[in-house]
């Protein structure tokens, strides 16, 4: 299955993701997430809805992330591979800057990448991260997670992005995944 790669490294990878989530979710509760925050509530979603997606905040910063990730001990080629930061002549720094983040959650609970939106006009207005050894977009839904709480589906709704499902979520229809904003493949309609 998409959901069990092996080895060191997806491990390492699935903690750069767990770290990166923490960090994009306490700056968007943070004084400097207000911006972020504001776009969210004008979008309709409550405090418990942004917690219960895990919802976060990039700031607007050049090593915001790095620093923060390097803290906690993760190494720069481990986020440089999760997609998290950049590489140019021998220098890192946090490929999401200004952006509202979602993490990208798997069936077993484990963030496998995420996707930003600009809280501005400046293009492009999503990003999303580079596919991995743990991050396939073509084998992932966005809301997977949810579903395992809810025992016995009779049917899933399946929507093209993440405020589509959120809000949907949200509304109370429960049984919702989205497929990432591409168009829908056969390996997401066997999952």
């Amino acid at each position: 299955s998409c959901d069990q790669p092996a080895g060191l490294l997806a491990n390492k990878l699935y903690a750069a993701g767990r770290e990166a989530a923490r960090f994009f979710h306490e700056q968007l509760m943070s004084p400097g997430g207000e911006a972020a925050r504001a776009y969210l509530t004008g979008r309709g979603l409550t405090p418990g809805i942004i917690r219960a997606f895990g919802l976060g905040y990039a700031p607007d910063r050049w090593d915001g992330l790095l620093t923060a990730l390097r803290g906690q001990g993760i190494e720069d080629g481990i986020m440089a591979e999760f997609g998290l930061v950049r590489e140019n002549e021998g220098r890192y720094y946090d490929a999401f800057r200004n952006r509202v983040m979602f993490p990208i959650i798997d069936s077993r609970g484990r963030v496998i990448g995420f996707g930003g939106r600009v809280l501005d006009d400046s293009l492009p207005k999503y990003m999303n991260s580079p596919e991995t050894p743990v991050f396939n977009k073509r084998r992932s839904l966005y809301g997977i997670h949810a579903l395992k709480k809810l025992g016995t589906i009779d049917r899933i709704m399946i929507v093209e992005g993440y405020m589509d499902l959120i809000s949907l979520y949200q509304a109370g229809f429960r049984t919702v995944v989205a497929s990432l904003g591409t168009a829908l493949t056969q390996e997401q309609a066997r999952i």
